[in-house]
């Protein structure tokens, strides 16, 4: 089902994506990160939503709708370096920082920061080309909020 966009977020040279693609890249790295710690909890989920809701406007259902395509593209996609990579390729620093920032929101969604997400957390960032104090400020953003 997904394979022509695994295919473009592999490629050598990965073209910029449409806006339909890129928000599916986007979701399965929010369903990641959730999953990063094997409790892909309701909280998690919640915040999968919420930042897709916020991010592109969405309904709450088509926010659903969205992340169970997601969900599904994630157990389909490549490990996260090369994922990243194509996302990386593809998005703007600005927009990347973004992501950095919903990546936050749902680690922290369950209220509880386990090192397998803080280390998914910096590798992430790190294969996105965020810099850790650009993450950090992200983190805040997320904490205040």
């Amino acid at each position: 089902m997904f394979q022509d966009l695994l295919r473009r977020l592999t490629a050598p040279e990965p073209e910029q994506l449409p806006d339909v693609d890129s928000r599916l890249a986007l979701g399965a790295l929010l369903v990641r990160i959730a999953r990063t710690d094997g409790d892909y909890a309701d909280v998690e989920i919640a915040q999968i939503d919420k930042a897709l809701i916020a991010r592109y406007g969405l309904s709450p259902f088509e926010a659903a709708a969205l992340r169970a395509e997601c969900e599904a593209l994630e157990a389909e996609a490549p490990d996260t370096v090369r994922f990243t990579r194509a996302i990386k390729d593809t998005v703007s620093y600005d927009n990347r920082v973004g992501v950095i920032e919903a990546l936050w929101s749902v680690v922290m969604a369950d209220g509880v920061r386990d090192d397998e997400e803080d280390s998914m957390m910096r590798m992430t960032a790190s294969l996105l080309g965020v810099s850790d104090q650009d993450s950090h400020r992200a983190r805040l953003r997320v904490s205040a909020g």
